[in-house]
């Protein structure tokens, strides 16, 4: 009963604005624990690296993979590589998903040890950020939201990016109950998310329901219960 509380009263915290992201520097493998698995091998080659060559075909010459390093162009002549790191409880990689033609990033699955993210790698610089859903634009392409919601690792949280400066700027984040319930949002007009959550454990019933607001003053605030 006690967490369920702490949950909704996190719900009714204002969305705070947040600061112009950096971005991340580029990951560089360090083998420690494990070797690679032999199901690592055999799930890339069979299935994730021939599924992402036909992602490949409609964004080429720009990406390209060469075993365990995903190669991908910027702006400039230039090219980053991204590579995979399957040692032990660290391990992470690398799979192609698409060029996002609004954001100018390209969007790159990342599996790993316990976790999932994806990384937003930028075309004209190549900085590197990462969200722990899908990006999904609103319809004027002014912004996208990200939905981050897991029990392992606990995350719980829907996320509105706009870009800025070659680089992304996060301007609110809101807590969603993902400890009970598993959430979705959607943009119904380009300053209104609807939020839609069931519960876990409970099937049939029905969950938080509420919309997220960008007022006047560029806030975006919680409605509902």
């Amino acid at each position: 009963m006690f967490a369920r509380l702490a949950c909704l009263a996190a719900l009714l915290l204002p969305a705070a604005a947040l600061a112009q992201m950096t971005g991340e520097e580029l990951k560089a493998c360090v083998p420690n624990g494990a070797p690679p698995s032999q199901e690592y091998e055999r799930e890339n080659q069979t299935k994730e690296w021939p599924e992402e060559a036909r992602r490949f075909k409609g964004d080429l010459p720009n990406v390209a993979r060469r075993g365990d390093r995903l190669r991908l162009a910027i702006d400039g002549g230039k090219a980053v590589e991204l590579q995979d790191c399957p040692y032990g409880d660290t391990a992470y990689q690398y799979l192609y998903e698409r060029f996002d033609d609004p954001g100018r990033f390209y969007v790159i699955r990342t599996p790993a040890y316990e976790d999932f993210s994806y990384t937003l790698v930028m075309k004209r610089t190549g900085r590197q950020f990462t969200v722990y859903g899908a990006p999904v634009w609103a319809s004027d392409k002014s912004r996208f939201l990200s939905v981050a919601c897991s029990l392992l690792p606990e995350r719980g949280t829907l996320s509105i990016y706009k870009p800025s400066d070659d680089g992304l700027a996060a301007e609110a984040e809101i807590a969603l109950p993902c400890a009970m319930e598993s959430c979705s949002a959607r943009w119904d007009f380009q300053s209104w998310i609807s939020v839609s959550c069931t519960p876990r454990d409970e099937a049939g019933k029905k969950g938080a329901e509420f919309v997220v607001l960008r007022g006047n003053d560029g806030k975006w605030n919680r409605f509902g219960r």
